[in-house]
């Protein structure tokens, strides 16, 4: 150890722990705990070793403001706390926040429609998931809702495309539809199914009119793996 680093630990045990007569009534330690390790103290316990805010212009600043002084929108300050207990505070108020609206959303939702997608085996252990990369978007022009997703054991080369408006008692012509990229993108009638067969990696909604979608090719040809396209949802 250098000098410097023997008279850096001194000045640190001399500036903490010091007998502090003042604190021998109160529980813990007769000294001075570092003073950056008490805020992390899981306890409820008053801070041994409490902050001064003299000159602190953020509470100058409270102090003097009128408005601000008594605002319930300003979280209540406990200098002689940890932070543990603040963050018990904080979640106890956001909680308490919370659970209002939660009981109005929850009492508002309700079932529309139901519409059965696919059935699994009930003998299974565990379900595979077959529901993939289910994105939505809301048209607001028109009130419409969508769901773009895809069924792996029904065709991975389809994407299938939920409609509802969002006005529940209205109704949507095509309310579902699927959308094959099998060999969509063959240059003629006369190219093999086989050899440009395409499947959906992944969608979403480029606007209210376009789709965008990511497209892998069954078989796997250097430079020609993946496409991308823009499709008009008319």
């Amino acid at each position: 150890m250098t000098q410097k680093d023997i008279t850096f630990v001194a000045d640190f045990l001399t500036e903490h722990f010091n007998e502090a007569p003042e604190l021998y009534n109160r529980k813990g330690k007769y000294f001075n705990v570092e003073r950056v390790g008490q805020y992390l103290k899981d306890e409820d316990d008053d801070l041994v070793s409490p902050p001064n805010t003299e000159g602190n212009q953020w509470f100058n600043f409270l102090k003097n403001s009128t408005h601000l002084k008594e605002s319930p929108l300003l979280f209540p300050y406990y200098p002689e706390k940890s932070l543990h207990f603040v963050k018990r505070q904080m979640e106890g108020v956001i909680d308490q926040c919370l659970q209002k609206p939660a009981d109005v959303i929850g009492k508002s939702v309700h079932q529309a429609v139901c519409m059965s997608l696919y059935k699994t085996s009930q003998s299974e252990d565990s379900t595979p998931q077959l529901f993939k990369l289910p994105f939505l978007w809301n048209d607001k022009t028109s009130n419409i809702h969508y769901v773009l997703f895809t069924i792996l054991e029904n065709s991975i080369s389809k994407i299938h495309i939920l409609r509802r408006h969002t006005d529940t008692s209205r109704s949507v012509s095509n309310g579902i539809l699927a959308v094959d990229f099998g060999n969509f993108l063959n240059n003629s009638i006369n190219e093999s199914s086989d050899s440009r067969c395409y499947s959906c990696l992944d969608a979403h909604f480029y606007d209210d009119e376009t789709v965008t979608v990511v497209l892998k090719e069954s078989v796997e040809q250097e430079g020609k793996e993946r496409v991308l396209a823009q499709l008009p949802l008319s």
